[in-house]
């Protein structure tokens, strides 16, 4: 796992086409941006999680 360090208003840049933006930090929560072409899907981990549960369960019906 790369670890990087970003102040608000900063970006990491993926690939050349992704750009994570720090748009804001409050406490213990970070505010991220996200800029990617409309074939890279984004997805928070959760639902990730979610959506391959309910494709395993399709799968196996």
């Amino acid at each position: 796992m790369l670890v990087l360090s970003r102040k608000k208003g900063e970006n990491i840049v993926i690939n050349e086409n992704i750009v994570i933006t720090v748009v804001e930090v409050r406490g213990d929560k970070v505010r991220l941006g996200v800029v990617a072409p409309k074939d890279v899907i984004v997805h928070r981990e959760e639902v990730f999680e979610a959506i391959q549960k309910a494709e395993a369960v399709v799968q196996t019906a």
